[in-house]
């Protein structure tokens, strides 16, 4: 969640010093740092060869909108203090800096009132400036983007009123009135895109709690079990405050919103083409974004809609808001206006803030070449495998209790339980005839790729390229079946197997970790073909990693408890001696 906590020097120099970095991280822009003003070092050679655009606002929501300055997109961006309008005076910089003589400029904001009024003002001030030097009346031309369907004013009317608030959908306004502009469109015609645009963008958006702003803190703050639905970028209400509720019944709630609305409805045929934008406000992880992504696409087919193109990112935020939005382009119904549309969003913008798509040609599937080489898998049984399997479940179920203790006192405490979980489903394979038992090699195989899906996390990695490395070695000293196996091979394979082990990891005898119990079982196993002797090596070797300084593993980071030995090593050794046991 949002907390009141900001990597902050000065909450009055914050939008001057960001502005400044990302003129660092993006040298094709300047700054003009006492009107807060990003713009295009090109700029006096742009402005003679295409309509201009600019836009602005509060600070706050970036990338938006300093983040989408250049080529293909916008032309300069005035930025105000955080969640506060630019000045007039401020904004007027801006027109007076990027007014294109011959080809105009077109102005695109927000619908909040502070916006509205300073834009305007700003605009009003540079016709009477141009009028009374003697100058034509100049090509400006103002949109203002009011893309919300989460909150609407009751108190709007046929007459006007605040109206509804701009939100994600105004980048999509960027996006294409600025490709149309570098295309070398009149100011009338990417005036009239970024109006399509705005008729036909419709967005929602929905917080887990509000934004801390710097230098203020949290306005407010949500349940931890609670939602609010239509929250907007400033931290404003939204129009309902619910449970939190699973995504993939919360994310189609919000696609349903803005199809069952009035404006949706007005715009857009029942079986009409979209364009799909879902946009992080700010907190939101990458991984969060993809499931909502997912849900919000699927949602919109599931209910009639031809989805044309999908774009998911960080486009407008609320600071280090929570939430996500969701916005809806609706398409033109004319395939050749359609296109036409769609090739201005496809057209690659030179930018920080927006995300280019990739497209490459479908060159067929590739679904059998990633499945590998078929497998005949030829189960049988083994009596000596199958108690060998069966004591060292039963030891490691006995011994989970500990091994999961020592995890916690030094670990993240899953060791024990990732470990059962290994054992049982081999016991299980065993036990329901799924292993090739008169097949060493092959039973390893199969051993470790049960291993890799019952147990993940790194215990079960080194597991797997053991067991891995022990099959290759088995089959490579010509061991296919079990009259051939006698104890020192098994350690002579061990041994060549912690060689395959040691290629993907820096463990080693002393480093205090399930090693230290492996490699004496096996060295002592190879030299004497004595099992009760490498099993007590092995315990040995366990039981010294309490007494060492952790160098591999989470027990690195944290401090060392005395007399507390590696959990990995006290699982592994649970397993050998179920299965020494067996043969005793």
């Amino acid at each position: 969640m949002s907390a009141g906590k900001h990597f902050v020097t000065n909450p009055k120099t914050l939008v001057r010093d960001s502005l400044r970095g990302l003129t660092f991280a993006n040298p094709h822009l300047s700054f003009d740092e006492q009107q807060k003003v990003i713009f295009t070092k090109d700029l006096a050679d742009l402005r003679k060869t295409q309509a201009t655009i600019f836009c602005g606002g509060g600070s706050g929501h970036e990338p938006a909108h300093a983040g989408f300055v250049g080529h293909g997109m916008l032309t300069a961006a005035v930025s105000g203090h955080v969640f506060a309008s630019p000045t007039s005076s401020q904004v007027l910089s801006c027109l007076r800096r990027v007014y294109s003589e011959e080809h105009g400029t077109l102005v695109v904001i927000k619908n909040y009132t502070g916006d509205v009024l300073n834009f305007g003002r700003a605009v009003e001030r540079f016709k009477s400036e141009c009028v009374n030097h003697g100058k034509p009346l100049p090509k400006v031309a103002m949109v203002v983007v009011d893309d919300d369907v989460g909150v609407v004013n009751p108190n709007d009317d046929e007459e006007g009123g605040v109206g509804r608030r701009g939100l994600a959908g105004t980048v999509l306004v960027y996006k294409v009135a600025g490709a149309h502009a570098a295309s070398g469109g009149t100011l009338e015609q990417v005036k009239a895109s970024a109006e399509y645009v705005v008729t036909h963008t419709f967005t929602i958006g929905c917080a887990l709690n509000a934004a801390s702003v710097p230098g203020i803190g949290m306005p407010r703050s949500l349940q931890d079990n609670e939602i609010e639905i239509g929250m907007g970028i400033h931290n404003e209400p939204g129009f309902e405050t619910k449970e939190l509720q699973p995504a993939n019944v919360l994310v189609p709630g919000l696609v349903d919103h803005i199809i069952g609305s009035t404006q949706f409805k007005g715009a857009c045929a029942s079986n009409g083409r979209v364009l799909l934008m879902v946009n992080n406000l700010g907190a939101t992880s990458n991984l969060e974004m993809g499931l909502v992504t997912k849900i919000a696409a699927e949602t919109v087919q599931a209910r009639g809609f031809t989805l044309e193109r999908t774009f998911t990112g960080t486009y407008m935020t609320g600071l280090a808001m929570p939430g996500v939005s969701i916005s809806l382009l609706v398409l033109p119904e004319d395939e050749s206006e359609r296109a036409k549309l769609l090739s201005l969003v496809d057209q690659p913008a030179h930018c920080p803030g927006w995300i280019n798509q990739s497209s490459v040609a479908d060159a067929g599937s590739t679904d059998k070449s990633a499945e590998g080489p078929v497998v005949q898998i030829k189960a049988a049984g083994d009596p000596a495998w199958e108690n060998a399997i069966s004591e060292a479940y039963s030891n490691v179920v006995a011994e989970e209790p500990q091994v999961t203790l020592l995890d916690q006192l030094m670990g993240d405490g899953d060791c024990g339980q990732v470990l059962l979980s290994g054992a049982t489903a081999i016991h299980d394979a065993a036990k329901s005839v799924q292993l090739p038992l008169n097949d060493p090699p092959a039973a390893l195989a199969r051993i470790s790729s049960i291993v890799e899906d019952a147990m993940g996390g790194t215990s079960g990695i080194i597991y797997c390229l053991f067991l891995d490395g022990l099959a290759q070695q088995l089959r490579g000293l010509n061991v296919n079946d079990n009259g051939a196996l006698t104890p020192k091979i098994w350690g002579k394979a061990m041994l060549g197997a912690l060689d395959t082990l040691y290629q993907y990891t820096t463990a080693r005898p002393g480093h205090r970790t399930l090693i230290d119990a492996l490699h004496p079982f096996a060295q002592i196993l190879q030299d004497t073909g004595d099992l009760s002797a490498a099993m007590d090596a092995a315990s040995k070797g366990a039981a010294a990693t309490a007494q060492m300084q952790p160098k591999r593993g989470r027990a690195v980071y944290v401090q060392q408890k005395e007399n507390t030995a590696d959990a990995g090593a006290v699982g592994l050794v649970a397993v050998l001696k179920g299965i020494v046991k067996s043969f005793q």
